[in-house]
């Protein structure tokens, strides 16, 4: 197994990701993109010493950006939605 700070590469902090931790008890972290929901528990657990309930992974695709003639790439990236149990909590820092 990998080492937990090279699955977690970093927590977004959002407008979403703030109103998920108040209201749902969720995170959103930035993950490896071969990360899967298991290492990611564990991964979590480790590094912040929590109880994860669920763990929902996404793949933000990058997208292409334009200014004026010139055209660039926005890279895509692999993020988690962590639930904790009731109780537990993470700091937004």
């Amino acid at each position: 197994m990998k080492n937990p700070s090279e699955i977690i590469k970093s927590q977004i902090i959002s407008e979403k990701g703030t109103f998920l931790a108040e209201t749902a008890n969720q995170y959103i972290f930035k993950v490896a993109a071969d990360a899967n929901k298991i290492e990611v528990k564990a991964a979590v657990e480790a590094l912040y010493q929590v109880k994860v309930e669920e763990v929902q992974i996404l793949n933000r695709v990058g997208k292409e950006r334009r200014r004026g003639l010139k055209i660039g790439y926005v890279p895509g990236y692999r993020r988690a939605i962590v639930r904790l149990a009731s109780g537990n909590s993470i700091s937004l820092t």
